[in-house]
């Protein structure tokens, strides 16, 4: 059964993405609206992530592809009608188009419906016949179907606490829709037929790479550009009132693309090591939030992060192991996401390999570093943790 209540408990199986057409759709005319900060070449994107695959693979981890998953989720015809619900807006083509690529959707195999919902239709893509008002006064090349290029970042749509998932409310209108697969295959794919949910709350924005399962019951949730207060409060409720954690602490974070998530600032690197960035160690404050008992929630705070990460945990002090050997260095390696590490077993994480000051930093502390080629898998802002959803962890010894 699925279960992870820890960043560091040795990793059994992950939900990954290998990328695919939906990256041939960027384009410098629609990079920034898609949440890349450059185009992509596909091909050694995907020879990049198979080899990150093939690490994983070798470490004894069993490697979840969601294209597969979501091929054949789509088999049933429930999750068909959810899959095309959400892909065809109707506001935006049309009464008749709108119907037109859904007769046309209905009919095509589960793979090729897989792939028009990764990778998004194009108006000149739609099947022929459907004409109308919307189709003639739309570029060919526009999208009637948005691509999903940020869907190799499995991190965020979905997050396990305990054996429960959190299917994730993602704030970007480019990363919207990518929820929608990700429900669908919790929904109706076999291996997840049993899953029970946690965080109900879809409309308040919270994003995998904000939570961070500091220890079995601690759980921190970066509040910044992705993930609101709002969302970190709900989520909170939610897990405290299931009995998945004692203590959530709440991160406010600066609101900018090189820190859009908490996990591109610190993660867990040990059962009592972080690696962070720096300029935020002595910055990062954190609130303290618990059940007061009568069904609401207690807020304390706001106090060192560290500080309060260390007590929740009933540990003395955190490790902590800085990006970077000097201002600058540590910048350029926070950037190239040097914070942000996958963990696969407490003191082994796998990391890119451009980010040598911060490796060799984690070499010297005793961290084990796998080190992956990213150089087009990180054009899209996010390293090995972004890209891989735990789906099953050990859990960690009891001392």
């Amino acid at each position: 059964m699925p279960r992870v209540d820890s960043e560091v408990g040795e990793l059994r199986r992950v939900l990954l993405h290998r990328p695919g057409a939906e990256l041939s759709r960027l384009t410098p005319h629609n990079n920034d609206q898609l949440l890349f900060d450059g185009i992509p070449w596909v091909q050694r994107a995907q020879q990049e992530h198979d080899a990150f695959a093939g690490v994983l693979r070798d470490r004894g981890v069993e490697v979840m592809l969601l294209g597969d998953l979501l091929g054949a989720a789509l088999t049933r015809p429930d999750a068909r009608a959810a899959g095309m619900a959400a892909a065809v807006d109707e506001l935006r083509l049309g009464t008749d188009l709108a119907h037109a690529l859904r007769a046309h959707l209905s009919d095509v195999p589960a793979p090729e419906l897989a792939a028009v919902l990764m990778s998004g239709m194009t108006f000149e893509e739609l099947p022929a016949g459907s004409a109308g008002l919307v189709r003639r006064m739309h570029h060919p090349h526009d999208f009637a179907v948005d691509p999903l290029p940020n869907l190799l970042f499995t991190r965020d749509s979905s997050v396990w606490v305990g054996d429960r998932v959190a299917i994730t409310s993602l704030a970007m209108p480019a990363r919207r829709r990518e929820t929608s697969l990700t429900r669908l295959i919790y929904d109706h794919h076999p291996r997840f037929a049993p899953a029970h949910r946690a965080y109900g709350a879809r409309s308040a924005p919270v994003e995998g790479g904000d939570v961070l399962l500091l220890a079995p019951g601690v759980v921190a949730v970066g509040v910044g550009e992705r993930t609101t207060p709002a969302g970190a409060e709900s989520f909170a409720r939610s897990v405290l009132a299931d009995g998945l954690a004692h203590t959530v602490l709440a991160v406010p974070i600066a609101q900018s693309r090189a820190s859009m998530h908490l996990d591109t600032v610190c993660t867990m690197i040990d059962v009592d090591a972080v690696v962070m960035y720096p300029a935020v160690r002595d910055a990062l404050q954190a609130y303290q939030l618990t059940s007061d008992g009568a069904g609401g929630l207690r807020v304390d705070g706001p106090v060192p992060f560290l500080h309060a990460a260390a007590e929740a945990m009933g540990i003395a002090k955190l490790r902590v192991i800085d990006t970077g050997l000097d201002p600058v260095t540590a910048e350029r390696e926070q950037w190239d996401d040097g914070n942000n590490t996958l963990a696969v077993a407490p003191g082994v994480v796998v990391a890119y390999e451009r980010n040598t000051e911060t490796n060799a930093r984690l070499a010297d502390a005793g961290i084990e570093v796998l080190a992956i080629s990213g150089s087009e898998l990180g054009s899209g802002r996010g390293g090995p943790r972004c890209m891989a959803c735990p789906v099953h962890r050990e859990p960690l010894p009891t001392s």
